[in-house]
């Protein structure tokens, strides 16, 4: 476990014992509040791996190869797989505050339209690039644009 993780810890111990102090009243604002920690941190996660990712691609084509079209090269075989998983782990730690807020607030009927939400946001990312997505994305890739076919 890294410092990073143990700060989330840190944060979510601290929002669980707030809330036992305040009572359900803060509620809502505290799981925002976190929620929100939550978010800084996938946003610098995200603006990381993009900035490597372009990083990588400039080099290749500074050695004058052509950029991986999208669900080409670096995010592909071993390292796919290890996006898939971290977004499936992110989804499922994001699903329990989520179930929470959507059982106080709409009961069963809320609850299942949330992890009917957290399942196909997943399945989308999983299944993302395959078909005709990539066929495109490849299409673009070799200079072919969709009006001169």
């Amino acid at each position: 476990m890294d410092a990073r993780d143990q700060e989330l810890r840190t944060e979510l111990d601290a929002t669980l014992q707030a809330r036992r102090e305040l009572g359900t009243e803060y509620e809502s604002a505290l799981i925002e509040s976190f929620l929100g920690k939550v978010e800084q941190r996938l946003d610098a996660t995200i603006d990381r791996q993009v900035r490597r990712q372009l990083a990588e691609s400039r080099m290749v084509v500074a050695r004058g190869g052509r950029p991986a079209a999208r669900g080409e090269g670096v995010g592909s075989g071993a390292e796919g797989f290890g996006e898939r998983f971290g977004f499936a782990i992110i989804t499922l730690i994001l699903a329990v505050p989520l179930s929470a807020i959507a059982a106080h607030q709409a009961e069963l009927e809320g609850l299942i339209v949330t992890w009917l939400g957290i399942v196909g946001v997943n399945a989308v990312h999983a299944f993302r690039g395959i078909g005709f997505g990539r066929n495109r994305a490849r299409d673009r890739a070799d200079g072919d644009s969709d009006w001169e076919k």
